[in-house]
């Protein structure tokens, strides 16, 4: 099988773990009080997030979006990923040949807050899900310069069969100094190959700051990722989506 077909599953796997449910009526409202339906510890704006990253229906009736619109970013190697960020956000593009891997790093400019996304890397051998999860938690924590211990907030496992093949997911929520950390990966193996193809995130920030850039930065951009219908594009990229905007093609008219 071809890395291009890899790659369509592990997209498709992607989407559909990110499947939400959008008839509750609560609205986008604050969400202080929301709790997890997998994870105690796991409140508010966070424990939305966790959810959402496990593919559990959240209470979203709205597509969130970029509130302050700063610069486009498209991979130079696969334009199917791009989208707008936030101002004050730099894209840095990961592509690389060893192991061939392709993704980006979204980096706030004082380095405080990351939202990175890789849908494809493609490794030798069978990769257990705790390794690869590790994998994307180190690099984290090497990023952040931290080297301490850590708190496991919430942890999740689950396998499941797409075209004949298994598609593990794992996920965790973790607490490390002063920043929170969401990493979440998909792995595919394919006996035929001997390859493991691997999707994987990671979005991180301050404690204090973690649930502002959830509803600022992670889901805006996460949301521009997913499949969506034309009635919530924002045309003039002024943070107001078509369907809800006076006039969607002046950025003055909202």
């Amino acid at each position: 099988m071809k890395k291009h077909t890899f790659l369509f599953l592990l997209i498709i796997a992607f989407l559909l773990s990110c499947n939400k449910d959008d008839d509750n009526d609560k609205g986008n409202q604050d969400f202080e009080n929301f709790q997890s339906q997998q994870c105690n510890t796991a409140i508010g704006l966070t424990g939305l997030y966790w959810d959402y990253a496990n593919g559990l229906p959240v209470p979203i009736t709205q597509i969130p979006t970029i509130k302050n619109p700063g610069t486009y970013f498209t991979h130079s190697a696969y334009p199917q990923l791009g989208f707008q960020m936030p101002q004050g956000y730099s894209a840095f593009e990961v592509s690389s040949n060893n192991p061939p891997s392709v993704g980006v790093n979204v980096i706030r400019n004082d380095n405080q807050v990351v939202w990175r996304y890789v849908p494809l890397t493609s490794l030798p051998g069978q990769v257990a899900i705790n390794d690869a999860i590790a994998f994307e938690a180190n690099g984290m924590f090497a990023f952040y310069n931290f080297n301490d211990n850590f708190e496991v907030l919430c942890s999740a496992t689950k396998t499941s069969n797409f075209g004949g093949l298994q598609i593990t997911f794992g996920a965790r929520l973790i607490q490390f100094g002063d920043f929170t950390g969401l990493v979440w990966v998909n792995t595919l193996y394919e006996p035929v190959s001997g390859f493991t193809q691997m999707a994987s995130s990671v979005s991180a920030a301050p404690t204090t700051e973690f649930n502002k850039e959830v509803f600022d930065t992670f889901l805006p951009i996460s949301f521009q990722l997913l499949v969506i219908d034309d009635g919530v594009r924002d045309s003039d990229l002024d943070g107001y989506p078509d369907n809800i905007d006076a006039d969607p093609f002046d950025p003055n008219v909202h």
